[in-house]
């Protein structure tokens, strides 16, 4: 059983071990893009009030963000432990969860922090490649289709995506820096932060993880 809190830059391949972790110890991945998804689709209050600030590209406010992650920790797949992932992103959210765990007479077991060189993470990004037809991943560096802009498996066209441009990739490490490196030093204070390098290949870091969390 294990109440996790994943944290990571762009690139730094935090949705991979989120899986991997998710797997191994049978906990909820909880990301705050499927919740917004899940309650915009259902339509439920809590979606429709989001839904409103997405509609007019604003972010949505801390307080309905926390709302909305503390309904789906009510749930009863979470009884057991739980791997959030994109929550909290501000210090006030993570205050706000310290309280509602509180109520609930839990706590936090870990806050993992992957993190990384942001030049090698921006190498990473922004060499990435998705086929436009079926979607297969490439990287020109890494790994590059065959023949240049055209898919190995279906021959579509392999494009870079708007948000791995090298500007929206800066932006994004900008956006992160502000934002949560307050919040890893507010976990830091309470001394449960863990901290793992994410170069190496996936299965490097997952054992990395592994080995801090003892299990």
């Amino acid at each position: 059983m294990f109440r996790l809190v994943l944290l990571g830059p762009p690139g730094a391949g935090k949705g991979t071990q989120a899986v991997k972790i998710a797997e191994k110890y049978q906990i909820p991945h909880i990301s705050t893009g499927d919740i917004f998804r899940k309650n915009v689709k259902e339509g439920t209050p809590l979606g429709k009030k989001a839904k409103e600030y997405m509609d007019k590209g604003e972010l949505v406010p801390d307080k309905l963000v926390v709302e909305l992650v503390t309904d789906r920790l009510d749930a009863a797949d979470c009884k057991n432990g739980f791997l959030l992932d994109g929550f909290p992103r501000t210090v006030f959210q993570a205050e706000k969860l310290d309280q509602y765990l509180e109520v609930k007479g839990i706590a936090l077991d870990k806050v993992i922090d992957i993190s990384g060189d942001e030049e090698v993470l921006l190498e990473r990004m922004i060499g990435r490649r998705v086929c436009r037809a079926c979607g297969a991943p490439y990287h020109i560096k890494n790994m590059p289709p065959k023949e240049e802009g055209i898919c190995d498996i279906c021959g579509g066209e392999v494009y870079q995506r708007a948000d791995d441009t090298e500007e929206t990739v800066r932006n994004r490490f900008q956006v992160y820096q502000k934002q949560t490196m307050p919040l890893i030093a507010y976990y830091e204070k309470l001394a449960n932060i863990i901290h793992i390098q994410s170069a190496g290949s996936p299965d490097t870091v997952f054992a990395s993880i592994i080995s801090v969390l003892g299990v």
